[in-house]
């Protein structure tokens, strides 16, 4: 668990010091501050939204016309659902931005959460009215995601000015409710898509999302007072980031319309590509000027290159592991055996299990943890890390041979739906040695003054790792059998080469950060 920090600002005067301590003192929610249950609510139904609809989307854009779909190949519906994916994460850095420039936080989670809910509605219309309403609606989530995400974390860390144990309590509260959203969001979307009609299911998000927000704004000014109420910045500033951000977003939205429209021609698999690209050289241009350019002593540089290192680990992971609403969603959908004593579940059903797993083990492996720093063995985060590639890759081998079964069969033989969740099992395993491993890792790593820019890093990796997945999670297809095992092998042995490499750095790693100052 990342070590607490105090978020207290040293500017602030006793006045306001004491208009914020109603708030952060109260003791209302089960022993912590009211505002956490507005904060937990809103996330909740946020992410209700967003994994409500994100498998849905390749289920539906690869549906036949027929069917109510698009009739997409695979791979442009996977590269889509990849690009998607990416700009969620990469919208956090700027709506972060814009938050401590110029909305501050509440009013960037209220026009975030509207945003959001703008969205899932302009989905739900594409019903009614074209594709052209569909991909409107993904562009309007990501804008909205990124005013939200980002900033409603940083909003529980206000509820607690001292820190401490209280605050990473707190914390464990919040990822509950996301978790919890999670969880839901595909028995209900799942049901109502797949059964009753595909812009049912993106409507029941966005009535999520919309629940969200009218308990936000209801409850926002009784439990949140003053807290994130203003921006860190004179007016001056605020007035410019104003015009920057409005600027950005009508450009944004000019090039949609233009796709739209059809002026602009959109191949999502070379977009995907290009993105792709793109990233990496700006990652990579970004840790150079570090290096080279920021004036860091040399015991920064070193843990500067602890972080580099995680960061390309974390890639390999995520592109793995969000193939889950691809790669893996389709295999639910078209080679697993869903039937339940005579009664064949939805395929997004299975989406849910990822995040069943996440609750009941999240509160194990943070004994585990506690339990063997007690006794002095507590891995280091690149042992962990290199655990968490070790054993996703063993949850992509037991794909290979499910894939296997299904080719014996000519594609006609279903397998048991435990072939997935026991996959899903094992890469909860990862996700949980490494993703708070990996946060943890670059608040304690990072230089003070740049903290900031290494979690929007790390958030930049995994957009990679979405992207990366998006691009090769369309390779399950009854047609082409013979893609899927080489598919599930080439992440494993991916994973499995990662691991080893970064086993054999653990050593010289520990060597390394052992000689510097913390």
């Amino acid at each position: 668990m990342a070590p607490a920090v105090d978020t207290a600002s040293p500017r602030l005067s006793p006045a306001e010091e004491a208009a914020r301590r109603p708030y952060t003192a109260d003791r209302s929610f089960f022993g912590h501050p009211g505002g956490l249950s507005t904060l937990f609510a809103t996330e909740m139904w946020e992410r209700f939204s967003y994994y409500g609809i994100r498998p849905l989307l390749v289920l539906f854009m690869t549906a036949a016309l027929t069917s109510g779909g698009f009739g997409f190949d695979r791979p442009q519906a996977a590269s889509i659902v990849g690009i998607y994916a990416a700009s969620v994460y990469l919208a956090s850095l700027p709506g972060g931005w814009v938050a401590d420039r110029w909305l501050g936080l509440q009013r960037s989670i209220w026009y975030g959460g509207l945003f959001i809910a703008a969205g899932h509605l302009s989905i739900a219309l594409s019903a009614v009215f074209a594709q052209s309403t569909f991909f409107l609606g993904l562009v309007l989530i990501v804008v909205g995601t990124g005013l939200l995400k980002p900033n409603i974390s940083a909003l529980v860390g206000d509820l607690y000015p001292e820190g401490g144990a209280r605050r990473d309590a707190g914390f464990s509260i919040f990822y509950m409710g996301i978790n919890l959203g999670a969880f839901l969001a595909p028995l209900l979307t799942g049901y109502l898509g797949e059964r009753v009609g595909w812009h049912w299911g993106f409507g029941a998000a966005g009535v999520g999302m919309l629940i969200g927000v009218l308990i936000y704004r209801s409850r926002m000014v009784r439990t949140l007072g003053p807290l994130g109420l203003e921006p860190s910045s004179s007016v001056e500033e605020q007035q410019k980031v104003k015009r920057w951000a409005l600027g950005g977003l009508g450009v944004a939205f000019v090039v949609v319309l233009l796709a739209m429209l059809g002026i602009i021609a959109v191949d999502p698999v070379a977009v995907a590509q290009r993105l792709s690209m793109t990233m990496a050289t700006l990652g990579l241009l970004y840790f150079a000027y570090l290096f080279l350019l920021a004036g860091l002593t040399l015991d920064e540089k070193k843990r500067m290159a602890v972080i580099f290192a995680l960061c390309i680990f974390s890639i390999v992971f995520w592109a793995a592991f969000e193939q889950a609403p691809t790669s893996l969603n389709l295999f639910a959908r078209d080679f697993t055996d869903r039937t339940v004593f005579g009664w064949e579940m939805p395929t997004l059903w299975l989406q849910s299990a990822n995040s069943f797993f996440v609750i009941t083990l999240a509160p194990v492996f943070g004994a585990i943890w506690i339990g063997l720093a007690k006794r002095g063995i507590d891995p280091s985060s690149p042992a962990k890390f290199a655990f968490a590639l070790a054993i996703t890759g063993v949850a992509f081998l037991v794909m290979v041979q499910a894939s296997n079964v299904v080719i014996d069969g000519g594609g006609l033989v279903k397998v048991s739906a435990w072939w997935l969740t026991g996959s899903y099992l094992l890469q909860t395993i990862g996700e949980l040695s490494l993703s708070p491993v990996g946060l943890s890792s670059m608040t304690k790593l990072a230089p003070r003054k740049f903290v900031g820019q290494m979690m929007g890093l790390w958030f930049l990796a995994t957009a990679m790792g979405n992207l990366i997945a998006g691009l090769v999670g369309g390779a399950v297809d009854p047609e082409k059998l013979d893609q899927m095992p080489q598919l599930f092998t080439r992440t494993a042995i991916s994973l499995f080469l990662a691991s080893a490499l970064l086993a054999l750095l653990i050593v010289p790693i520990r060597r390394m950060l052992a000689t510097t100052k913390q």
